[in-house]
């Protein structure tokens, strides 16, 4: 259940990145609303994932990876912002990395 719980999280999150985007670049104050809102419920879903038991290093190792994998492709698909080569290579070593972290727990 923690893990649903933290996927919820890091979605949340990644929707309030975005929408933070389309605030500052259009100029939409009601879009902040969203954003507080997305942030709002990521941080709680978070510290609801960690109160079920799941442990901090993972939990944020995980966010953090899937944050910014996420944050970068769907700014690509819905914002036409830039996805490189480089960037998708670093991208892989965060996932590694942070699949490393769980596998030594």
């Amino acid at each position: 259940m923690q893990w649903w719980i933290l996927g919820f999280a890091i979605l949340s999150e990644v929707s309030a990145t975005l929408c933070l985007k389309i605030a500052v670049d259009r100029g939409r104050p009601s879009w902040y609303l969203v954003v507080i809102l997305g942030y709002v419920i990521a941080f709680s879903c978070l510290a609801r994932s960690l109160s079920l038991g799941l442990p901090i290093g993972i939990a944020y190792g995980v966010w953090a990876a899937c944050g910014v994998a996420l944050t970068a492709i769907f700014a690509r698909l819905f914002l036409r912002e830039p996805l490189t080569r480089t960037m998708a290579c670093g991208i892989l070593v965060i996932v590694v990395g942070v699949w490393l972290v769980e596998a030594g727990h």
